[in-house]
């Protein structure tokens, strides 16, 4: 195990002595850590606050972009649908991690399992449901107006 993917377990060993859940990630960017994160849903009460998104973000902020190619994450576990997600938004090129979805379901923490297994199902299939709805006539369309100013 190399130092990064050492951090990112210390990180979650520390978080988890600390009252959250077993998750600490490092960013690294041509072989430096420009940043790290630990899941902190127990402080500040948001779904969103994963070790992983909390370190993109302020890689992002810390390097003044949203563009993080060439980066790589090292997380304690493997990461859920919205990390992933995150991470190919971000442009990070790949991800090492210890635990998988499998120790996190045996650890009481399935629901990125329960997620990932959702997303193989077709849409109506699945437990939460997304409907689409048409923009009403006569308001302005957001996708329109984007690709008017970019293109």
């Amino acid at each position: 195990m190399d130092k990064f993917m050492k951090r990112a377990v210390e990180l979650a060993v520390e978080n988890v002595q600390s009252g959250g859940q077993p998750f600490g990630a490092v960013l690294v960017k041509d072989g430096e850590v420009v940043s790290e994160g630990v899941n902190e849903l127990h402080i500040k009460h948001d779904v969103s606050g994963h070790a992983e998104l909390l370190a993109i973000r302020r890689a992002q902020e810390k390097l003044r972009t949203n563009d993080l190619s060439g980066s790589i994450i090292y997380a304690s576990g493997a990461p859920c649908a919205m990390c992933y997600s995150a991470m190919m938004f971000a442009g990070i090129e790949k991800a090492y991690y210890c635990a998988t979805l499998e120790d996190a379901k045996a650890a009481g923490l399935g629901k990125s399992a329960t997620i990932y297994e959702e997303l193989q199902k077709p849409a109506g299939d699945r437990i939460f449901q997304m409907r689409h709805m048409e923009i009403e006539e006569g308001m302005s369309n957001p996708m329109e107006l984007w690709k008017e100013r970019n293109f």
